[in-house]
């Protein structure tokens, strides 16, 4: 159902049962999901691909040219997954010739005022809160939660199920199943809530809990404590998982609580 006051570009691919509301505006190279409903005053530019059933409310900007003076033209796009819901005035820039693309997953809660820069990838089922600014190529994995008007450097990583008080300022990367808080950004326990709520047995987040402990309380180094947890825990998902991301980071982790660099 298409509002006689809305512009569509005749190239736009638009699916079956999708609602676009008046005074919005489908640029060309557009594909749209089947079910998605398009709320008055968007602006869908070129390159989106948004997928099903998705909601995005007024004044939000998908797909715009990337804020970096270093991009010349190319042909990147912007991915929307499934039932993702971007609120009003968020922005999404498309991406640059390092990844050709930024991606926001499926059954995300983009809010209002939150910006993700190009080349950025948002996990599925994560939450960015209120006015959120994302620089460009953030990695964020599933489930992750970043709080209202906190801002991220580029290139930051921020591991699946944590969470990221609001107000932070993320310079570092951000482990996965954690809690960021205070100022600098430092390790503030394990997102236990939030563990359970997702189906974690009370094991794997006790086998989390003590994994941290060696990493961010044992006064170890990080290639020490690093040593220790494969050395003293069995091999496990969750586990491996968080030995890869360490041992990977690019811009190093954020600090412990007790004030030691965790780096």
């Amino acid at each position: 159902m298409n509002q006689p006051l809305a512009y569509i570009h005749p190239e736009a691919k638009i699916a079956h049962n999708v609602v676009i509301e008046p005074f919005s505006t489908i640029y060309k190279n557009v594909e749209i999901g089947e079910g998605t409903w398009i709320g008055p005053n968007v602006t869908i530019m070129e390159g989106a691909r948004i997928g099903k059933n998705c909601k995005i409310f007024p004044g939000a900007v998908i797909s715009s040219v990337p804020q970096d003076l270093k991009f010349a033209g190319e042909e990147t796009i912007a991915v929307i997954g499934d039932n993702t819901v971007i609120r009003e005035c968020v922005t999404v820039s498309r991406g640059t010739i390092d990844k050709m693309r930024t991606v926001v997953g499926s059954n995300c809660l983009i809010m209002s005022y939150a910006h993700i820069a190009h080349d950025c990838i948002v996990g599925n089922n994560c939450i960015v809160v209120n006015a959120v600014q994302m620089a460009g190529h953030v990695e964020m994995g599933d489930y992750a939660i970043i709080g209202g008007s906190s801002a991220v450097h580029q290139f930051v990583k921020i591991g699946a199920h944590a969470m990221i008080s609001g107000g932070s300022l993320v310079r570092k990367d951000v482990p996965p199943y954690v809690k960021a808080a205070r100022e600098p950004l430092t390790y503030a326990g394990i997102n236990s809530i939030g563990l359970r709520r997702r189906g974690f047995t009370s094991e794997q987040i006790n086998e989390i809990q003590q994994l941290y402990r060696i990493l961010f309380m044992s006064g170890n180094n990080n290639t020490e404590a690093l040593d220790r947890i494969e050395l003293e825990m069995a091999p496990s998902k969750e586990r491996d998982e968080i030995l890869n991301f360490v041992r990977n980071s690019g811009r190093g982790i954020i600090k412990s609580y007790l004030g030691k660099d965790a780096n």
